[in-house]
């Protein structure tokens, strides 16, 4: 058997790499030194990675290669932006296939959970390697897109300021809307389902309301309930009730004819029925309208805020810092935004999991 294992990441790789030979250094901060020393690691990261070496062994090698070369890279432009070269983008593309390779390896491990965690965890640190290295090195302006960097410093030097906001959106105008919300559309689907003139009266309304802009319902709630957190809470509330509604009552309508008939052939009472059969059935729609509830959640209360509100919170201070030109404050509001509907979204899917356990979607 042949000791090369050819593919196309690691030759696709090799030929970028020789490619940033022509324009070296790869920027003022880097020596042709340093620039070489990018070359050899992306250069041994392509040849070991086409060897038949073992899942560990190669996955070592691709790690350290490929997200070496990008550290030195990224070192490479602490003096100034819009120094890179066309070499320097050339090798920034060769440390990409040799991550793309990684994620290849790992995806086919056959490990699952593993996998599943690690593949897009380094998705996402590639995504922001690519955005740090391509907008420094082009010499993006810092209107148009700041750095990671920039915006992690931001983060950094401003908790405090981040910390008020997140507890006026998220603690207060996101958590109330979404519990009252969903909670009040699932106990009206309940009853909905019993009384079928209810569902038949109010599945268009819900359609209709879902059609209604957000911008147009928010100034309303302002105007209604003030402009502290309860006008937002009641934004996520409206937002929240009909998704529940509409997907608890296709959800009880999932068992068959022949499960609730054979409930009734042992005496089961209507609610016997619905708690024992029919609520179980439902459950992979009440988390889907759950989860999808978590980020309307928070859009709807971050747009509800720049319509007026006090002066703090996640909208606010997106809204205010736009005006002043501060990207990174923004950016740094919106990293906060995506990482909070994030693990709100995961820790919904891991309790899905749990509660779902017996779903065939979770069968390997």
């Amino acid at each position: 058997m042949s000791a090369v294992r050819p593919n196309w990441q690691a030759l696709m790789s090799l030929l970028a790499t020789l490619y940033s030979l022509t324009a070296l250094p790869f920027s003022a901060g880097m020596s042709s030194a340093s620039s070489l020393t990018v070359v050899a690691i992306l250069t041994a990261g392509a040849f070991f990675s086409m060897l038949r070496l073992s899942f560990a062994l190669e996955t070592a090698v691709l790690t350290l290669s490929s997200f070496g070369a990008a550290a030195m890279l990224i070192a490479g432009l602490t003096e100034g932006f819009g120094t890179a070269t066309a070499g320097y983008f050339s090798a920034l593309i060769a440390a990409w296939l040799l991550g793309w390779r990684l994620v290849t390896v790992l995806s086919g491990d056959g490990s699952g959970g593993g996998s599943a965690i690690i593949v897009p965890a380094l998705f996402g640190i590639w995504v922001v390697v690519l955005w740090e290295c391509i907008v420094r090195g082009a010499g993006v302006p810092f209107v148009l897109l700041p750095p990671p960097s920039a915006i992690g410093l931001r983060i950094t030097t401003s908790t405090s300021i981040l910390a008020a906001d997140f507890r006026q959106t998220v603690l207060k105008a996101v958590l109330f809307g979404y519990v009252v919300g969903s909670l009040t559309g699932f106990l009206v689907a309940i009853l909905a389902d019993r009384f079928r003139f209810l569902a038949n009266g109010l599945l268009p309304i819900g359609n209709m309301v879902s059609a209604l802009p957000m911008i147009g319902i928010a100034p309303v709630m302002v105007i209604w309930f003030g402009f502290d957190w309860q006008s937002k809470a009641a934004v996520v509330i409206v937002m929240t009730f009909f998704p529940m509604l509409v997907n608890t009552l296709a959800g009880l309508a999932a068992s068959s004819d022949m499960e609730r008939d054979l409930m009734r052939t042992y005496g089961a009472s209507h609610w016997q029925v619905l708690l024992k059969l029919r609520l179980q059935a439902a459950m992979p729609f009440i988390f889907n309208a759950l989860k999808i509830n978590s980020t309307l959640a928070l859009i709807g209360a971050i747009v509800a805020e720049f319509f007026g509100t006090p002066i703090v919170g996640m909208g606010f201070r997106i809204s205010t810092e736009v005006g002043r030109m501060n990207l990174d404050m923004v950016w740094a509001e919106i990293a906060m935004a995506a990482v909070v509907g994030s693990l709100f979204y995961g820790a919904l899917a891991l309790l899905e999991r749990t509660v779902t356990f017996w779903h065939p979607s979770y069968r390997r």
